[in-house]
């Protein structure tokens, strides 16, 4: 992966298709913005730049409402910059970067580093989300408001990596949320269903005795967190959901609870959201038989059952993104044996593929579906004005070039992560990003990130 400067001329994508549907059209851009679309070969290019878009599908740009870009604090695993680098080359526009750093994001100053710095590199929108809890600590409610009133404006709050377990710390953040307009994300997880769990909690972990982390751990905590934002009138974010039995619980609140009075102030009800990851939707405890740590994750890979499910409910819109938990580690943090090892895989590059491979190969999605779980709903979810928009004329130019015909060889080395550690080592996928946009502007081309300079 290579990087080079770039400009912001006009530019037309000749023979383009917009969510994958109708005839071919040309879409011209200029000034950051969708200026014309209209048939193909029919839009005079003027001064534009024009590329040859034919066979390509455009998307509104990604975002990703679950991101670990370790900086600050563990740079050796990942930074801002290579981060952004890795979301650009991945379709995204937008990430949102978890708060569980070296100090904790659980300050106004800290949030407001995090944005400053996605600012200064430029390749994707960077929103950092705050903690919940003062140092992730489950004791405490950080300045949920001081963050929220930040120049980072924090949109979304979370201890992700650990419960907020204490259900009345849960029920004051949602109280907030409330009242700030912000989503309490939510890693659904009993602390004590899970001392020195390994992995999920099934036949796979008993015969290669591993201590089980019961689905019980995650349904129980989402359930107790929709009625709580349901008598709040609290805005609660289940973080990768990864059970059929939270899917039913998700079904319930959506449902029966959601017709059950609520304490909030005017009667509002409180609204509950979901994300799936890729690596969710794609792989199962099966994996685990070589105790490679590269297949270590929390919440841990489930059952086949499990994943069958969860595809279906994101089909349905019972769960309404797709969030990649993009988690870069350091050698040392991977390279060991099981027990030690930290959770995580990288996601960002990958993420779009495996949607492809589990939701449109198999007929549950079309193109408009993958902007819809993708772009569109998260986007919708925290408040973003000007991504996840349509493709139309007068709206921002963020999008993602798609080659729908492509396959690849995935190859942790070839990432522009710091790390390598994904689970699709040597995988062959469908689907290929050919360029990413911002804005107007080419961050991410054939492969290659493309970083601006302003020159003013």
């Amino acid at each position: 992966m290579t990087s080079t400067e770039i400009d912001s001329s006009p530019v037309l994508l000749r023979g383009v298709r917009p969510y994958g549907e109708g005839e071919p059209v040309d879409l011209l851009v200029a000034d950051g913005r969708i200026v014309a679309i209209d048939a193909a070969g029919s839009v005079d290019a003027g001064q534009a730049e024009v590329v040859d878009a034919a066979g390509l599908v455009a998307l509104p740009g990604f975002v990703d409402l679950h991101t670990h870009l370790r900086e600050p604090g563990r740079e050796d695993a990942e930074t801002i910059d290579t981060g952004s680098a890795s979301a650009t080359l991945g379709g995204y526009t937008a990430v949102f970067a978890m708060a569980n750093t070296d100090p904790v994001a659980d300050n106004a100053v800290l949030v407001e580093h995090v944005w400053r710095r996605g600012r200064e590199v430029g390749l994707v929108d960077v929103h950092p989300v705050g903690a919940v809890t003062v140092g992730l600590g489950g004791e405490r409610l950080a300045e949920l408001g001081g963050m929220a009133r930040s120049a980072a404006q924090v949109r979304m709050f979370s201890d992700d990596g650990v419960c907020v377990a204490d259900p009345l710390l849960m029920r004051r953040a949602l109280e907030y949320s409330s009242v700030l307009g912000a989503t309490i994300a939510q890693h659904a997880e009993e602390p004590r269903l899970t001392v020195g769990a390994q992995a999920h909690e099934g036949e796979r972990a008993a015969l290669l005795g591993l201590a089980g982390w019961p689905a019980a751990a995650e349904e129980s905590i989402v359930a107790r967190d929709c009625l709580l934002a349901h008598r709040t009138g609290g805005r609660l974010h289940v973080c990768h959901v990864s059970t059929a039995g939270t899917v039913e619980v998700l079904r319930w609140a959506a449902g029966p609870l959601a017709a059950l009075p609520t304490l909030a102030a005017g009667g509002r009800p409180g609204r509950v959201s979901a994300e799936v990851t890729p690596h969710h939707l794609l792989l199962t405890d099966e994996r685990l038989a070589t105790y490679d740590p590269v297949n270590k994750v929390n919440p841990p890979l489930r059952t086949e059952a499990d994943t069958l499910a969860l595809r279906a409910a994101l089909a349905e819109g019972v769960i309404d993104c797709v969030a990649t938990d993009h988690a870069p580690h350091a050698p040392q943090d991977k390279d060991c044996e099981w027990s030690a090892a930290r959770p995580g895989m990288l996601g960002l590059e990958t993420a779009l593929s495996v949607v492809v491979e589990t939701m449109v190969t198999t007929g549950l999605l079309d193109w408009r579906g993958v902007a819809r779980v993708m772009s569109e709903r998260p986007a919708e979810l925290v408040g973003l004005a000007d991504q996840g928009r349509p493709i139309a004329v007068g709206e921002p130019a963020s999008l993602v070039l798609i080659d729908p015909t492509a396959h690849w060889t995935v190859r942790g080395s070839e990432s522009a992560s710091l790390a390598d550690n994904t689970p699709f080592e040597g995988m062959r996928l469908p689907a290929r990003v050919v360029a990413t946009m911002l804005r107007g502007r080419f961050t991410a081309r054939d492969g290659k990130v493309l970083r601006w300079i302003d020159s003013c």
